[in-house]
């Protein structure tokens, strides 16, 4: 198993992921497909940068989308982070966080943030979160909308 670049052949294989995590909202489905395309036509853009996790035949298991924090100096957004659910608990999140926390600091980077939703469905983020070090820096009451709140944790990495 290894991590690599996103391929054009990944993106049925996020998709179904993504639907069959049972977690994520259509929009939210919406917005994470619209990031991997966004990858894999404008090849220029460095904004948002995937990486998915594959096994044995190169298939996604999972995979991770970030990108540097415009008019900062090495502050990186953790956008998304999906593992398939029939493989969820085999340390594939945690390898890709690993990678994710090396790239970044190969690329001068000095911190990672990311946001999660409050509500129920969301308590294994939260719960993921901590466990790989990262803090919770922020909290913004009703953000997503009434009774769910936007949450943000960071990891500093220097």
């Amino acid at each position: 198993m290894q991590i690599r670049p996103l391929l054009p052949k990944d993106r049925g294989s996020l998709q179904s992921i993504l639907l069959r995590a049972k977690v994520f909202t259509p929009e939210e489905i919406d917005v994470a497909m619209e990031l991997i395309d966004l990858v894999l036509t404008d090849s220029n853009k460095k904004d948002y940068i995937v990486h998915c996790f594959v096994n044995a035949q190169d298939q996604p298991l999972g995979y991770i989308c970030y990108g540097p924090v415009p008019m900062t100096q090495g502050a990186f957004d953790l956008y998304w982070i999906v593992v398939d659910c029939d493989f969820r608990g085999q340390g594939i999140g945690s390898r890709l966080i690993d990678f994710l926390e090396e790239e970044i600091r190969r690329r001068g980077g000095r911190m990672v943030l990311a946001d999660t939703s409050s509500i129920s469905s969301y308590e294994e983020a939260y719960r993921f979160y901590l466990k790989k070090g990262f803090q919770e820096v922020a909290r913004v009451p009703d953000f997503y909308w009434e009774g769910n709140d936007r949450i943000t944790f960071c990891k500093r990495l220097i």
